[in-house]
């Protein structure tokens, strides 16, 4: 029996997302992931304007004037989502954290998935595999994603990107829109950030770092990646509070560190802003879409840019 606050969030997250995938973002979708390929359809007779490649000379030949081949494309697809839930998502200096704001991302695409007739899988993913939901259809298969990924209690704490690719390689056969959704803040081997609490920008790119360029470009190859990169306000701009201790959420370690220093503090947001552009960069380098999100910050029409970068594209294909 799961508990009535559980089914209570869980509920509250539907609303909030199915709202949104409703409104706007269920039609983008369906004109933005192209299917698995095209399947034959029904044989019609020729119009002038129709493709000459696609006459069946069979047919025609046997009517004495011509007929082409129609195809559809094949719609259903398979959409993997690939969560990070190690320590440092549990960070949240606004009314959300990582992690939530990682939930709503998961079941606004989860929802416009099975609009669509779409079929969702989640792996969760810490420096280990946490849990692995095979792709299914429905309501209720998505309700189950979304609790997942939200109470999930992971038994590591760091993040190992480039092991949840590989796993995403041995157990997905078939091409599918793989969306990871993360911090890419990876384990460092030597750095002190807060339980919760906002990492050097030295530690931004670890993940990715871990997991090699030939990796994510393997990856991209075989299936059709998108990277969801969350970050919290406070990873990015270090209040003025004075000396803080800060302990790591993920390997535990402490550190303490004078916030009231403006120069650091610049220092600091220009070292972050830096390193999410590299990010970015680095995503975009083997093909990877690359969409970064705020915890303090509406995300709807970052994802409606996203979608509709990715149209434009399509049609110059």
């Amino acid at each position: 029996m799961i508990p009535r606050e559980i089914l209570k969030k869980i509920r509250q997250v539907e609303i909030r997302t199915n709202r949104l995938v409703s409104e706007t973002l269920a039609g983008q979708y369906h004109s933005v992931f192209k299917g698995q390929g095209m399947n034959f359809d029904e044989v019609r007779e020729y119009q002038p304007g129709d493709e000459v490649r696609s006459i069946d000379w069979n047919v025609t030949a046997r009517m004495n004037h011509p007929f082409i081949k129609k195809f559809v494309e094949e719609r259903e697809l398979t959409v993997l989502l690939v969560v990070d839930v190690s320590g440092s998502g549990r960070f949240g200096s606004v009314a959300q954290s990582k992690r939530e704001l990682a939930t709503e991302i998961a079941s606004v695409l989860a929802f416009s998935a099975i609009r669509n007739n779409d079929k969702v899988g989640l792996i969760l993913f810490t420096d280990h595999i946490e849990k692995f939901i095979p792709p299914r259809k429905g309501r209720r298969h998505v309700l189950r994603v979304i609790r997942e990924v939200l109470f999930h209690e992971p038994t590591h704490q760091g993040t190992d990107l480039n092991h949840a690719l590989e796993f995403l390689l041995r157990v997905t056969a078939h091409k599918a829109i793989t969306v990871v959704i993360s911090d890419f803040i990876g384990s460092p081997v030597r750095n002190n950030t807060p339980a919760g609490r906002p990492k050097s920008s030295t530690m931004l790119l670890e993940s990715l770092a871990q997991a090699s360029q030939s990796m994510l470009r393997h990856a991209n190859r075989k299936h059709d990646l998108v990277a969801v990169q969350i970050s919290d306000p406070r990873e990015l701009e270090l209040p003025d509070l004075g000396r803080l201790v800060l302990k790591d959420a993920e390997t535990g370690d402490v550190v303490e560190v004078n916030t009231g220093d403006p120069r650091r503090r610049a220092a600091f947001a220009e070292r972050q802003t830096k390193a999410l552009a590299e990010t970015a960069r680095l995503l975009r380098s083997v093909g990877i879409d690359c969409i970064q999100l705020r915890t303090d910050q509406a995300y709807a029409a970052e994802l409606g840019r996203f979608f509709e970068k990715r149209e434009k594209r399509r049609g110059r294909t």
